[in-house]
């Protein structure tokens, strides 16, 4: 049997290849948008793809299953399990839909769908044996079903697609197919469709597998034994979901459009970009906050090509606007143009590299970084106002007295609730999201920003400092 793990750091997102190398057929599981990485892989393998699955249908990403299995001539498993809302909307006539118990058989290897509502209603389980090797179960496909150290959210159909009153029944559902798939044999390994980073949990460990014996002594689902309780442990302190997984939830559903591969945009002209913000076009620099800090485009979003870059893309940029990138280089761009598509934002009409700005015929704005000491001193006074970007747990945590909370992802609909007269300075934990944030607000026409260095972090540190050394 042939298995790869194939990895997407900026996703948090797992795929697996399987195959059977005595026959030369070969299955994907849970695949991503860029499908040249399972079919290039295959062929590399001397596998031939004749079959696609998801565990199911994602939110945080487009899935690449139709594509793939289109591209391939492989037929696509799809769960028939969860209920009509939920029911894929683009199978054809060869396609095939599977449900709790049902087999796919790929060569000696073969699939068992196993049933494991909860993060949504279609979820599925799959368990993979080689009958060449043994007649015994080897592991698990869990999907976001379990994580390793953690379990999928059941929040994300009632906060990101929008069914009400949805969660505390998905969490029940939870409760229960965990209750089921831990009585399986404890050298089961767990092959989890997401690590650590991504938002469809909460504390994801960044370990790539497991086994359902290791999860059992040390996952916290597993050691409460109350489905009430668990369903309030399981809520609380969930992070908030990227504005982006609601579309993303209809768009997998109902037929993600064939991407039809990745190619770098068109370099652009300095000129293009004088006019760009008025005719409607979103111009995104990508480079690091202090090269933005440092003198930047009037009118730009500054969202940093990295590790957090996707999650905050899916926050802030709009799927109606095209867009302008700001980029190192042809490369840099070709990578942003590749990250956004994960998520479908495929409208991306050119770059310009970051070395043309300095040709930019007008003055660069630049985003002034204020010390914890000085803004001390200005707070007592009230000559600024704090803005705290961070998340709704770590707010509550504790902030600075004063503060404001407009988190990051919903900043853009609280503008009008922000005074004018005076310096905003932005603050998260480290200072890198609320940069961010200062350039949403620059964006925006606010003309006082200044950005907190350092963050929350450095302004409890400076607190706890005798006041002789303050």
């Amino acid at each position: 049997m042939f298995f790869k793990r194939l990895y997407n750091p900026k996703l948090a997102q797992a795929s697996y290849l399987v195959g059977c190398q005595k026959t030369g057929e070969a299955l994907v599981i849970d695949p991503n948008r860029d499908v040249d990485v399972y079919l290039e892989q295959a062929a590399a393998e001397s596998l031939t793809l004749t079959a696609v699955t998801e565990t199911h249908i994602h939110a945080d990403f487009v899935s690449g299953l139709r594509e793939l299995s289109q591209r391939a001539g492989a037929t696509a498993y799809l769960s028939r399990e969860g209920g009509p809302d939920w029911s894929y909307r683009f199978a054809r006539p060869h396609d095939r839909l599977v449900g709790d118990g049902d087999i796919l058989k790929i060569g000696n290897v073969e699939l068992q769908a196993m049933h494991t509502p909860g993060h949504t209603p279609e979820h599925l389980t799959f368990l993979l044996r080689d009958r060449a090797a043994s007649d015994q179960w080897m592991g698990a496909f869990t999907g976001d079903f379990l994580f390793v150290g953690d379990v999928g959210r059941p929040d994300l159909l009632e906060k990101a697609a929008g069914v009400a009153s949805s969660t505390e029944a998905a969490g029940s559902a939870l409760f229960r197919s965990l209750q089921r798939f831990r009585e399986l044999p404890g050298y089961l390994q767990i092959w989890p469709a997401h690590g650590a980073g991504s938002a469809c949990g909460k504390q994801l460990g960044a370990v790539p597998q497991s086994t359902l014996g290791y999860e059992r002594l040390a996952n916290w689902a597993f050691s409460i034994k109350s489905e009430q309780d668990f369903v309030r442990a399981v809520i609380r302190d969930q992070p908030e979901p990227p504005r982006y997984f609601g579309q993303m939830k209809k768009i997998n559903r109902d037929g993600p459009a064939p991407l039809g591969g990745l190619h770098a945009p068109e370099q652009l002209q300095l000129s293009s970009l004088e006019d760009g913000p008025r005719q409607g076009r979103l111009v995104v620099d990508t480079r690091s906050a202090p090269e933005f800090a440092a003198g930047h485009i009037p009118g730009t979003l500054n969202l940093p090509c990295g590790k957090a870059f996707l999650a905050w893309a899916g926050w802030l940029l709009p799927y109606d606007q095209t867009m302008i990138l700001i980029a190192r280089d042809e490369s840099a761009a070709l990578e942003v143009t590749r990250d956004l598509a994960m998520i479908g934002l495929d409208r991306v009409v050119g770059y310009l590299p970051a070395q043309a700005l300095a040709l930019w015929p007008g003055r660069l704005q630049r985003v002034r970084q204020v010390e914890a000491e000085e803004l001390e001193s200005r707070l007592k006074n009230g000559e600024v106002v704090i803005v705290d970007v961070r998340g709704q747990a770590e707010w509550e945590a504790g902030h600075i007295a004063g503060a404001r909370h407009a988190f990051l992802g919903a900043l853009q609909s609280q503008l009008d609730e922000l005074p004018r007269d005076r310096p905003l300075v932005t603050q998260c934990q480290s200072g890198q999201r609320s940069a961010i944030a200062a350039s949403v607000l620059l964006q925006h026409g606010f003309d006082k920003v200044w950005n907190l260095a350092g963050g929350y972090g450095e302004w409890l540190r400076r607190q706890q400092m005798p006041a002789e050394v303050r």
